[in-house]
């Protein structure tokens, strides 16, 4: 095959062809203009905040009789009085699968039934920000950004230690140092574009063997075993789509920073301002514009 594109709309593996999301080398960049807003309309952007240990109920929550745009803030939420015409309250909602104390940030974002799988006895599916992600992070350098508290141990958030799954039900990693964070969203990359570019190759060259290897497996293969390669398999797709937007952003300059770099080890208090300062630079620079946080 003399087109050069081919390997990137079909990755050849398993017995079949595994077709590709969108990328850029066949148009990535076409269909992430096309999603885009017009110009001089302002970029939908998402953030979710997940607190661990909740929220204290008689100073949080407003009084459910009052409805309508005249009700009256609650203590809790008194700050935000300036923006009260800019969001609404949601009462009432609850996941009917979810029964334990605190599993409900385990599926906060996904409203899953965790007894979905005969014999397990945990199973999710993607969550919303994933699916905005989706929508809002095309023409991002970052789809989404996941962010994690420092004290997971006792963080009252439950098992699964993220509140962003992906569509297989899979949490998506999270950074949970400040410092970390302002560098991955501000700081360049030392090593220069060609270093770069040779590493995106060689990790596609390693998918291309992997999936060489999953073809020798993959007959008389048990249904259990058969479901396991189709997620090893996916997995494969994301990293394929991930090392796309690598390659597309390679020779973009990161934006630069609009506040300062943290002092190292922040914790409590301090850590969650700064945490909240980085997602709103993120969003100002427009590095990303889906950020999910999960909060001590």
């Amino acid at each position: 095959m003399n087109n050069p594109f081919n390997r990137r709309h079909f990755l050849r593996g398993a017995g079949a062809l595994i077709a590709l999301p969108a990328l850029e080398s066949i148009g990535f960049r076409r269909f992430a203009s096309a999603a885009s807003t017009a110009p001089g309309t302002p970029s939908k952007r998402a953030v979710f905040l997940g607190f661990g240990f909740g929220v204290t109920k008689e100073s949080w929550y407003p009084d459910p009789a009052q409805t309508g745009a005249n009700y009256q803030l609650s203590e809790g939420l008194a700050p935000l009085a300036r923006h009260k015409s800019d969001f609404t309250v949601v009462q009432g909602c609850s996941n009917q699968y979810s029964n334990e104390a605190h599993w409900g940030s385990t599926f906060w974002l996904t409203g899953a039934n965790r007894f979905s799988v005969p014999g397990q006895s945990m199973a999710n599916s993607i969550s919303v920000d994933q699916v905005a992600a989706q929508r809002l992070g095309l023409d991002t350098r970052f789809a989404s950004i996941h962010l994690n508290s420092t004290d997971n141990s006792a963080s009252g958030h439950g098992p699964g230690l993220s509140l962003a799954w992906d569509q297989r039900g899979k949490p998506v990693a999270g950074v949970d140092d400040p410092v970390q964070l302002f560098h991955k969203l501000f700081s360049a990359d030392d090593l220069p574009l060609a270093q770069r570019q040779a590493a995106i190759a060689e990790n596609r060259s390693v998918l291309d063997a992997v999936l060489t290897e999953a073809k020798r497996v993959q007959r008389g293969l048990s249904k259990t075993d058969t479901d396991k390669l189709d997620e090893y398999l996916q997995g494969i797709r994301d990293i394929e789509t991930r090392l796309s937007k690598d390659e597309t952003w390679l020779d973009v300059p990161k934006a630069r920073p609009p506040i300062d770099e943290p002092a190292p080890g922040l914790k409590g208090r301090a850590e969650i301002e700064m945490m909240y300062d980085l997602i709103v630079a993120a969003l100002q620079t427009d590095s990303t514009r889906v950020m999910t946080y999960r909060m001590p």
